[in-house]
């Protein structure tokens, strides 16, 4: 595989894994905000998820997306390795 090829893979790869990392981040931080505003009346449990899950999806999707970026490049990396040929 030329270099060409191989960066091309470990980009999409990277992108790729870093979509999927943005959007389960994104539900599992909203997810822990929303229990925490569950200890609340119902007027209040509203008013709390209202100011806490934006914030939360946001700090998810941005940690889920940079995860899955750099775990993303380094399994194409080591996918697309070359072997070690014996000669």
């Amino acid at each position: 595989m030329t270099n060409k090829k191989r960066m091309l893979v470990c980009t999409f790869v990277a992108l790729a894994a870093g979509c999927f990392g943005a959007i389960a981040g994104g539900q599992i931080s909203a997810w822990v905000h929303q229990q925490n505003c569950q200890q609340f009346q119902w007027g209040g449990k509203e008013i709390c998820q209202a100011w806490a899950i934006p914030g939360a999806l946001w700090q998810g999707s941005t940690t889920g997306f940079w995860v899955g970026e750099v775990v993303g490049a380094l399994l194409a990396g080591l996918a697309t390795q070359r072997g070690t040929t014996d000669n």
